[in-house]
C-alpha cells in the first residue's frame, strides 16, 4: 500500500465528502449520471471522435462534449488549447468544486489518476510529424501539453489555486487508487482538504491496443454473462472534494456521504491476466472491509470491476465469494460498465460517484445487458431498477500488472 496501515495514528480523521463531479456518456453531471444509472441505460454508441473503420470493434461510451466549458480563470488562447482529457476533468471539477463551496488556497493537495493522459495530443503530434515533417507549428506545445501533470495544472490554473500534485498511473485501479491515496493523506493529517478523481478520455492507439488483444466485445458488454466475450471502451471523469470532518462542520458544508475503508495490494500473476481464483482481489476487498471494520454482512451492495471479459469476471467472482462466505447468496452487485464501458483510469473515482448516488438515493444500479447469469456467479446480480436501503457500498477496481483497489463508502444521514 502507498501507506502502511502501521504508520496511521490515532485518532484518525474522519474523511467525507462535500462535492461529486462527474461526466460520462450517459451525460454531463450528477443529475442525468444518476437518472442514468438507476434506469440501466446502455450509453454505447459508435466512435466518432476518430476513426475506428478498420478497427474490429467500432462502438465506444463516447461523451457528447459541450461546445463550451464552464467558467474558469484560463485564458483564451490557453483553453483553445485544451485536449478532450482536459476538458473532461474541468467539466467534473466544476460541479464538485461548485458543490463544495471551497475557495481558492495554496495549499490544496490534488490527487489524480489517469492511464491516457493526454494521449490524444501524443497521436497528434505522431501524424504530422509522419505526414509533414517539415510542419512544426503546433508541435511544441502538442508535447508539453501531452504530459500527465499538464491536465492537472490546468485545473489548478482553471479554479485559480496550487498545491501538492499527485499522478497515479495503475492501469484500471488508478482512479481508485488516486481516491484512496487522498482519503490516506486526510487521515494522516497531511491535509484538511485534497481535491481527487480520475479522467481519461478515448484515444485510437488505446482503442486499438484493447481491439488488437481482442479484449473488446464485438457484440454487447455483458459483465457477469455466461456468454460475455469482452469489455466496451469508455470515457469520462469524476472528481470529489474530500476533506476532514472537522473542516466540512465548521464550514457548515452539506455532506454528501462518508469514505470509511480503502484498501490496495499488488500481485505478479500475469501482465494482463488476474490470478484465475482472484487472490489480490481476495486481499484488496478484505483490506479495505478491515480498515472500515466491516464484516461481509454489513455491506449492502458491490459495484464491481466487471469488465465483461471471462478472465476478470471469473476471477472477481472467486474472489468475491471467498470474501463474502455465505453472505454471497445475498449479496447484491452490478457492473456499471455495462453502461458506459470501461473509463480505465478514470473507471475506480466514475463507480465511487456511482455508489454515494446509490447511497443517497437509495436504488441499485442495474447490470442491463446481463441475460444469462454465469453460473460460477453465487452472489444476485441486479438487473433491473431497484429501490433498496444502502449504508454501506463496496467498489472494486482492478487492473492490467496486479493493481487492485477496493473503496467503502458509508451512507451520511
Amino acid at each position: 500500500m502507498l501507506f502502511p496501515a502501521k504508520q496511521i495514528s490515532n485518532p484518525r480523521p474522519r474523511v467525507v465528502i462535500t462535492g461529486a463531479g462527474i461526466v460520462t456518456a450517459l451525460g454531463l453531471g450528477w443529475k442525468r449520471n444518476s437518472d442514468g444509472f438507476r434506469d440501466g441505460r446502455v450509453a454505447i454508441r459508435p466512435v466518432t471522435v476518430f476513426d475506428a473503420s478498420r478497427q474490429r470493434v467500432k462502438n465506444a461510451g463516447e461523451v457528447a462534449l459541450p461546445s463550451a466549458l464552464p467558467p474558469n480563470q484560463l485564458g483564451r488562447r490557453r483553453a483553445a488549447r485544451l485536449d478532450r482529457a482536459t476538458k473532461l476533468l474541468l467539466l467534473a471539477a466544476s460541479e464538485a468544486w461548485q458543490q463544495s463551496g471551497w475557495s481558492p488556497s495554496n495549499d490544496l493537495p490534488i490527487v489524480l489518476g489517469t492511464t491516457s493522459g493526454g494521449m490524444s495530443l501524443g497521436e497528434a503530434y505522431y501524424r504530422q510529424a509522419l505526414t509533414s515533417p517539415q510542419v512544426h507549428r503546433g508541435q511544441a506545445v502538442r508535447v508539453i501539453e501531452y504530459q500527465a501533470q499538464c491536465q492537472t495544472l490546468d485545473l489548478a490554473d482553471a479554479f485559480g489555486f496550487s498545491g501538492p500534485i499527485t499522478i497515479i498511473a495503475n492501469a484500471c485501479a488508478s482512479g481508485a487508487n488516486a481516491v484512496g491515496h487522498a482519503w490516506e493523506l486526510l487521515r494522516r493529517g497531511h491535509a484538511e482538504r485534497v481535491l481527487t478523481g480520475g479522467y481519461d478520455a478515448l484515444s485510437q492507439m488505446v482503442f486499438a491496443g484493447f481491439d488488437s488483444l481482442q479484449a473488446l466485445s464485438p457484440t454487447e458488454c455483458r459483465p457477469f454473462d455466461a456468454h460475455r466475450d469482452g469489455l466496451a471502451i469508455g470515457e469520462g471523469a469524476a472528481v470529489l472534494t474530500l476533506e476532514t470532518l472537522q473542516s466540512a462542520e465548521r464550514r457548515s458544508a452539506t455532506i454528501l456521504g462518508e469514505i470509511v475503508g480503502y484498501g490496495a495490494v499488488t500481485d505478479s500473476h500475469h501482465l494482463t491476466q488476474p490470478h484465475p481464483q482472484g487472490d489480490a482481489a481476495f486481499a484488496s476487498m478484505t483490506a479495505a472491509a478491515q480498515v472500515a471494520k466491516l464484516t461481509p454482512e454489513q455491506i449492502d451492495y458491490v459495484n464491481a470491476h466487471g469488465t465483461g471479459t471471462p478472465l476478470n469476471d471469473s476471477a472477481e467472482a472467486n474472489a468475491i465469494q471467498r470474501w463474502a462466505g455465505d453472505r454471497a447468496a445475498t449479496l447484491p452487485l452490478s457492473s456499471t460498465k455495462s453502461s458506459i464501458g470501461h473509463l480505465l483510469g478514470a473507471a475506480g473515482a466514475v463507480e465511487a460517484v456511482v455508489c454515494l448516488m446509490a447511497l443517497r438515493g437509495q436504488w441499485l444500479p442495474p447490470t442491463s445487458t446481463l441475460r444469462t447469469p454465469d453460473p460460477a456467479c453465487v452472489f444476485p446480480v441486479v438487473q433491473k431498477p431497484t429501490t433498496a436501503k444502502v449504508d454501506y457500498a463496496l467498489s472494486n477496481s482492478f487492473g492490467f500488472g496486479g493493481a487492485n483497489a477496493t473503496l467503502i463508502l458509508r451512507r451520511w444521514s
